[in-house]
């Protein structure tokens, strides 16, 4: 079998349609070129595996000890290198509020990376957002979402701009929203005091997306039902679920997919740039984070701010602690953003045709073991021995 095609044999897939034990998938190239058949001599032996398609993350600051917010290349390729490994073969980077034109920088150089393919776009989270729900956001410089600002951001995204978050209460909120609809990047509500009413009036002017649903908004109160219930309960919106253990009680995460199902659900890290590394101090935009037993929070004032999340962690804890099958975990982490991005052509699910982004983990435990991008080996390949007879 040449360097650009071999098949994996013996392994648990999750395929669109269900669960398949012990198949196969032969990789061409930079594609899936075929599932199910025979084992053949060559073939390399996956059996005690499950092959899962690569992650998608809507949302994502950093990892690696590196920031998508420091406007340098060399960062972001390094962050997104840390997610890679741990099985995010498709990211969106994410900014953190900042002045105006530091935004814009930084969406310049993340542009020319979404156009080498280490990123898919870009995600501005701020500056237009509620100083009342800032969370790791510096007050002083958030700003109303005039759509004159808004586009400012997106144009200097030359055509990568994949998702805005902004608070649409606030003024101008409904006609930015309008707007990122009308050019086709998502419009998603989140660190918002919005009340039901204009969170469904901004879902009614084109918000598609929850960003983190739950953090950085109102809770739910039964006279008062808020944000949560408006985003939950209508079937055009897609919310983000940050499955940590430390934004979201089990029970919290639980209660989303019960109301929304797996299909209206996309898991998300938000990690910072401590996503990979250890414990100690980081950056995060303007801010300094401090990282204690994983958990990161502001040196001032001790707010969350972000994750040190990776999604095969998420993946592991959507069906060990959640209790979500294959194909659920699947969904959330692969499909639903894939689709929402529009890439469900590309990457999401494992089908014929579409690019060999492969994660493979434990069927026990259900660790990471290997992750492939386009039909290369990034980490773990190398523990698969061919199979030698038929």
């Amino acid at each position: 079998m040449t360097a650009d095609r071999l098949a994996l044999s013996g392994a648990r897939l999750v395929l669109p349609g269900g669960v398949v034990e012990g198949d196969r998938l032969a990789v061409e190239g930079e594609r899936i070129a075929g599932l199910g058949g025979t084992a053949t001599p060559g073939d390399l032996d996956l059996t005690g595996y499950t092959v899962v398609p690569g992650f998608v993350d809507l949302h994502v600051h950093g990892g690696g000890g590196a920031s998508y917010a420091s406007g340098i290349a060399e960062e972001a390729l390094r962050a997104a290198r840390t997610h890679l490994e741990h099985g995010t073969t498709t990211t969106v980077a994410s900014t953190v509020t900042g002045e105006i034109d530091d935004l814009a920088r930084q969406a310049a150089v993340l542009s020319e990376l979404a156009e080498d393919g280490v990123v898919a776009g870009v995600h501005f989270e701020g500056p237009f957002i509620s100083r009342n729900r800032c969370g790791a956001h510096r007050p002083d410089l958030l700003r109303d979402p005039d759509p004159a600002l808004v586009r400012k951001l997106v144009d200097a995204a030359r055509g990568h701009a994949r998702m805005v978050t902004l608070a649409p209460e606030l003024p101008g909120g409904l006609d930015s929203v309008r707007m990122l609809a009308d050019l086709g990047v998502i419009a998603a509500v989140g660190h918002t005091d919005s009340d039901y009413t204009r969170t469904l009036e901004a879902i009614g002017a084109g918000a598609t997306v929850a960003t983190h649903l739950f953090n950085a908004m109102p809770g739910i109160a039964h006279r008062a039902p808020g944000p949560i219930v408006a985003l939950l309960e209508d079937e055009r919106v897609t919310v983000e679920l940050i499955n940590d253990g430390v934004h979201l009680h089990p029970s919290v995460l639980d209660l989303a997919y019960g109301t929304a199902g797996a299909s209206r659900v996309a898991l998300i890290t938000d990690a910072m740039g401590a996503a990979g590394m250890g414990d100690g101090l980081y950056p995060l935009g303007p801010l300094q984070v401090e990282v204690e037993d994983g958990v990161a929070r502001l040196v001032e004032g001790g707010a969350i701010a972000g994750s040190t999340l990776t999604l095969d962690v998420a993946f592991k804890r959507s069906v060990t602690v959640n209790g979500l099958s294959l194909n659920q975990a699947v969904e959330s982490l692969s499909t639903v953003p894939a689709r929402l991005l529009g890439l469900a052509d590309r990457v999401g699910t494992l089908e014929t045709g579409k690019l060999a982004d492969l994660v493979v983990v434990d069927s026990t435990s259900y660790d990471l073991v290997a992750v492939m991008r386009r039909g290369e080996w990034i980490t773990g390949g190398e523990r698969f021995a061919p199979i030698t007879t038929a």
